[in-house]
C-alpha cells in the first residue's frame, strides 16, 4: 500500500483480559472501530500500544490483527521499540515479512544513547527492511533527543521518510523544514499541540486520544485542513482538557480509561503499569465525563 503518512494516525491501544493476557479479539475489534471512525492510518504497538510490554509472539499476533482489521482500508504501521539495535532490526525484518506497510522506529529502549549511537541505531534499522520509516523523536518519554541537525544526517537513508516530532517543542518543525526542505514528511506526535503542529508544517498527526474519540479527531483534522480555523479552534478548545492527558506519565492509563468510559475499549494495562486509582482516577473521569456532555457533532459543522 502506498503510504504518504498524511492525516490522523491512531497510536492504537492493545487490549488485555483482566489477568493481563492478550485479548486478540478485543484488539481487532478496537482497531476496526478506529478505522470505521475515520482514521487515516493505524499505528500498532507504539507507546500507547504498550509495545515494549509484549512478547515476540504477541507482537506478531497484534500486527496481524491490525492487518486483518484494516483489510487494506488504511495503512498499518508497527512500532519498533526494542532494547537493542539487533532486536530492532530483527523486528523490522519480521514486520516486513508479515505484511506491515511501514515502521515507526524509536531509539533503543532503556539505554540512553549518545547522538552518534542513536544515528547508527536508526541507520541499522533502516537497512534491515525495505519498509518506509517514520522516525519517532520523544525525548520527554525516552530520554533520547534527536535534534533537527541530527535528524538531517539521515537524509541519505532512503527508507527514512517521515518524522514524528514529539519533543514538546513545535519550533522543531520549522527548524527541520529549514534544514531539510521537504525531504521528510512531518507529523505531530503530541495531542495538545496538534493544531500548532499542523500550522507549522506537519501533514499528519499520530494521536493517542483518538482511541476514545475517533470521530472528533477526524472532525478537528478536517476542519483545520479545510482552512476553517475558527471552527477548528472551537473543537480544539473543547478537546484540550482531554488532549492534555496525552502528556502525562500515565498517558496509557488515561487513554484506556477514556476508551473504556465511551465503550470502545478496556482500561486494563499490563504491569508494571496499573490502572488509575483514587483521586487521580476521579480527576481523569471528571475530565472525560465533562467533555462527553458537550462533545461536538459533525452535523453542527456541515
Amino acid at each position: 500500500m502506498n503510504l504518504d503518512w498524511r492525516g490522523v494516525y491512531a497510536a492504537a491501544t492493545t487490549e488485555f483480559f483482566p489477568d493481563e493476557a492478550l485479548d486478540l479479539s478485543a484488539t481487532t475489534r478496537h482497531f476496526s472501530r478506529l478505522i470505521d471512525g475515520g482514521i487515516h492510518g493505524l499505528v500498532v504497538m507504539g507507546t500507547v500500544g504498550e509495545g515494549t510490554s509484549l512478547e515476540l509472539d504477541e507482537k506478531r499476533a497484534v500486527l496481524q490483527a491490525g492487518l486483518e482489521a484494516s483489510q487494506g482500508r488504511v495503512p498499518v504501521v508497527t512500532g519498533v521499540a526494542e532494547y537493542t539495535t539487533r532486536g530492532a532490526c530483527r523486528w523490522a525484518a519480521e514486520a516486513q515479512r508479515l505484511g506491515a506497510d511501514g515502521l515507526m522506529v524509536l531509539p533503543g529502549m532503556v539505554y540512553k544513547s549518545q547522538p552518534h549511537e542513536t544515528i547508527q541505531h536508526f541507520r541499522a534499522v533502516a537497512r534491515a527492511s525495505d519498509l518506509p520509516i517514520m522516525l519517532y523523536n520523544n525525548p520527554v518519554s525516552y530520554g533520547v533527543d534527536m535534534r533537527p541537525e541530527q535528524i538531517a544526517e539521515l537524509t541519505d537513508e532512503p527508507t527514512v521518510v517521515a518524522v514524528k516530532e514529539s519533543s514538546d517543542d513545535p519550533r522543531r518543525l520549522t527548524d527541520l523544514i529549514n534544514l531539510t526542505g521537504n525531504r521528510f514528511v512531518l507529523l505531530g506526535g503530541v495531542d495538545d499541540l496538534a493544531l500548532e503542529s499542523l500550522l507549522l508544517g506537519a501533514v499528519g498527526w499520530v494521536s493517542g486520544l483518538v482511541n476514545a474519540f475517533p470521530e472528533e479527531n477526524r472532525l478537528l483534522w478536517d476542519l483545520a485542513t479545510a482552512g476553517r480555523w475558527e471552527e477548528a479552534r472551537a473543537v480544539y478548545r473543547w478537546y484540550m482538557p482531554l488532549l492534555h492527558l496525552d502528556t502525562r506519565t500515565t498517558l496509557v492509563q488515561c487513554i484506556k480509561l477514556a476508551a473504556a468510559e465511551v465503550g470502545i475499549g478496556s482500561e486494563t494495562v499490563r504491569a508494571p503499569r496499573r490502572p488509575l486509582e483514587g483521586r487521580q482516577r476521579e480527576e481523569v473521569l471528571q475530565i472525560i465525563r465533562t467533555a462527553l456532555k458537550t462533545r461536538p457533532q459533525r452535523a453542527d459543522y456541515q
